[in-house]
């Protein structure tokens, strides 16, 4: 049975085809070359990918990240179609739908909505919940760099704290379109904010993410 993880990772390799290694994303200065490199990387080599979190080692993950995106581009791509390696934990199905679920439908959406033709995409109401599920979890963690209060809804009334503080700015939209938001995709998501106007800009402005 297909898992959200693995449809998404495939769903990002088609992009990533498709838009070529020189495309940009919504990774600030990321082309799409980069942004294979990173998928790689992450599931591949854990030695260097912990420089994402730990500060002594982000020389040694640009390094290695670099060395990967001078591969040759549909390595790369071939790379993030096919999955880590077997005796790799994302090899696991249940470690792969939960650590990758929302990085690969985040990533997805970093190279669809850099390219000025863009559509919205449908997402169907499974896989929503799934997204909404995780973004629950995680919604503490992604916001805590919010400088005001900060509360995403979807639009049924369901809501999440993602910071507690006053004054407060409520985001509601889609668990796709929330997700995106307070994983530091504001500009790219649609949806619709209400609270004070500076709170809202500084919200906007907010380092929101990992």
């Amino acid at each position: 049975m297909s898992t959200h993880a693995k449809r998404e990772r495939l769903l990002l390799a088609d992009l990533l085809e498709a838009a070529g290694p020189d495309a940009p994303t919504l990774c600030d200065g990321w082309t799409t070359r980069d942004l294979a490199a990173h998928v790689v990387v992450r599931e591949r080599r854990p030695d260097a990918a912990a420089g994402v979190l730990l500060g002594p080692l982000r020389n040694r993950l640009e390094r290695v990240q670099a060395e990967f995106a001078a591969k040759p581009y549909e390595e790369l791509v071939r790379l993030v179609r096919t999955g880590p390696p077997r005796m790799s934990p994302f090899s696991i199905k249940q470690v792969d739908e939960g650590a990758n679920t929302v990085e690969f439908y985040i990533h997805a959406e970093d190279v669809r909505r850099a390219q000025a033709d863009w559509t919205p995409r449908e997402v169907d109401p499974v896989f929503a919940n799934a997204l909404w599920a995780r973004l629950e979890k995680a919604a503490r963690l992604v916001g805590r760099r919010c400088p005001v209060g900060l509360v995403v809804r979807r639009p049924d009334g369901r809501t999440a704290v993602a910071h507690r503080g006053v004054p407060v700015v409520t985001v509601t939209g889609e668990p796709g379109e929330l997700t995106l938001f307070l994983y530091g995709r504001q500009g790219a998501a649609r949806v619709e904010l209400d609270g004070d106007k500076e709170a809202v800009a500084r919200v906007l402005e907010a380092r929101l993410g990992v």
